[in-house]
């Protein structure tokens, strides 16, 4: 089952030594259910699942940033700590093959976000500089937390702004979401018992009908979303199409998502959309702010970076900035990463922890050696 390990996995260990990061070992196989919890959609269908031999669910690794975060808590570590990873992933339905190499870091407890946030960058930069010398890189960079800070400074609903953060990340989800917003009056078509559940909001007894029919097609709940998770899923539904955005709030919501600028422009682009739709974005502006400094510090091409408001990346843990780094204008990511502050106190730490990493793809970046 184990691949050829990549030729270039040397150079990147020493890239890592040098930025100050050590090397870690994680099991391949994990614990299936914080990956289900909180991965994301995308990924959670692409998990291969088994059990061990008390029945508790287990999976392939199918990346690393959940692991390096279980294994930190684990060892009762302190922090800040940088950990350096490379090795297979595994994944279901994946272009180029199911098993894959992945290499990154993970930089837990720096409490200067900016800086941390700025640094991740440098990091995954100079890994792909390194062993990419002959291509010009460009960074595209989101960022959740201004995205949700938009949401909320235009007063839409709690369970809204949930399921649009959801979104973020996945432009059929988000498109999906807000022609649901502009078009509330379609029916939510349901079968009975269902549909009298749903209206009741009778959570537990629409989870436990789930739950029988999910026993009755052998579906077991470790394979995706739990009985509860879809009622859930199904009253929120339900409520959140009883809602109608104003015209107003949702013209200023997509001027938001359209906002595509060089680094060095953003933080004007987002002043000026705040002004303009007489909100204010607070801290998360702040910190967007504190980031485009430390990142112009650190000597990184700021003409190559730009900042897209409707970026994001498929994955649920993500909390503030989001980035790709690609190979001039290609499709595929050669890089993609970003902070995660609520994701070790999901998995247990004792107090808030935060979080930020960042992963490769070694088989895009051979194939690219390749084409030199």
């Amino acid at each position: 089952m184990t691949s050829r390990i990549p030729q270039i996995a040397d150079d990147i260990r020493a890239i890592f030594a040098a930025r100050g990061a050590g090397m870690v070992d994680v099991a391949i196989l994990q614990p299936a259910d914080p990956f289900l919890d909180m991965a994301g959609e995308d990924l959670r269908r692409r998990i291969f699942l088994t059990e061990s031999e008390t029945g508790a669910a287990l999976c392939l690794r199918p990346e690393f940033t959940i692991p390096v975060c279980i294994d930190h808590i684990a060892s009762k570590a302190g922090t800040p700590r940088r950990y350096a990873y490379l090795g297979e992933v595994f994944r279901q339905r994946r272009e180029g093959g199911n098993e894959f190499f992945q290499a990154g870091i993970e930089d837990l407890g720096e409490t200067d976000i900016a800086r941390a946030d700025a640094r991740s960058i440098a990091d995954a930069h100079a890994l792909l500089a390194g062993v990419l010398p002959a291509h010009e890189l460009t960074i595209t960079l989101g960022d959740q937390r201004v995205f949700e800070a938009v949401l909320a400074a235009l007063g839409l609903p709690r369970g809204w702004q949930k399921r649009l953060a959801r979104a973020f990340g996945s432009k059929d989800m988000l498109d999906a979401a807000l022609d649901d917003l502009a078009n509330p009056a379609r029916k939510l078509t349901l079968d009975e018992p269902v549909a009298s559940l749903v209206a009741e909001r009778d959570r537990e007894g629409l989870a436990s009908y789930v739950a029988g029919l999910m026993a009755d097609t052998g579906l077991a709940e470790s394979a995706g979303r739990t009985s509860t998770e879809i009622a859930n899923r199904l009253i929120e539904k339900a409520e959140l199409r009883s809602v109608r955005l104003s015209e107003e709030a949702l013209g200023a919501l997509k001027t938001f998502l359209a906002i595509h600028a060089p680094l060095r422009q953003a933080g004007n682009a987002l002043r000026d959309f705040a002004g303009d739709a007489g909100i204010s974005l607070g801290a998360a502006l702040d910190i967007f702010s504190a980031r485009s400094r430390c990142i112009s510090e650190l000597g990184l091409p700021e003409a190559a970076i730009h900042y897209d408001a409707g970026f994001g990346r498929p994955l649920d843990y993500y909390t503030g900035l989001v980035y790709e780094i690609s190979a001039g204008s290609r499709d595929r990511p050669l890089a993609g990463g970003g902070r995660y502050d609520r994701l070790l106190t999901l998995l247990g730490a004792k107090s808030p922890i935060p979080g930020v990493g960042f992963s490769v793809w070694l088989d895009r970046i051979e194939a690219l050696k390749g084409e030199a």
